[in-house]
C-alpha cells in the first residue's frame, strides 16, 4: 500500500504554518484605576464648563420678543428656539457621559482649567 501525500497550495509555507495574531498591550487605566484626585477635578471641571455653556445656549436660544407664544409671528424666533432647544438636550445628554480613562480625565483638567474661566465670564456677559 502507498501513501499519497496531498500537494500543498503553497509549498513555500510550511505544512503547520498558523496565522499569529498579536494584540495590542492594553495599558489604559481602567476608571476604577483613575487616582481619586484627578477623576475628583475633571468631573467638577467638566461639568461647570457643561453647564456654563448650557446656560449660554439656553440664553442665546431664547426668542427676541416678550412671550413664547408670539414665535409663530417671526419665522427667525421659532428657528432659534427649536435649535436652541436640540442643543440644550444634546448638551445635557452629554453632561453625564463621563470619560473612560485617565487621559480622559486629565484632559479634562488641562481644558478645564483654561476654559472654565473663559466660559463663565461669557456666561456672565451674555446673562
Amino acid at each position: 500500500m502507498k501513501v499519497i501525500e496531498r500537494e500543498r497550495p503553497y509549498p513555500w509555507r510550511p505544512a503547520t504554518h498558523k496565522k499569529l495574531v498579536e494584540s495590542p498591550p492594553d495599558a489604559t487605566l481602567t476608571r476604577n484605576d483613575v487616582p481619586l484626585h484627578l477623576r475628583i477635578a475633571g468631573i467638577v471641571l467638566r461639568t461647570i464648563f457643561v453647564t456654563a455653556l448650557l446656560v449660554i445656549t439656553i440664553r442665546v436660544a431664547t426668542p427676541q420678543s416678550e412671550t413664547f407664544w408670539s414665535l409663530l409671528d417671526s419665522p427667525g424666533d421659532l428657528i432659534r428656539v427649536v435649535l436652541g432647544f436640540i442643543a440644550c438636550i444634546w448638551i445635557v445628554a452629554h453632561l453625564f457621559m463621563l470619560p473612560k480613562d485617565a487621559e480622559g480625565y486629565r484632559t479634562w483638567v488641562y481644558l478645564g482649567l483654561a476654559l472654565v474661566p473663559l466660559a463663565l465670564a461669557c456666561a456672565i456677559a451674555v446673562w
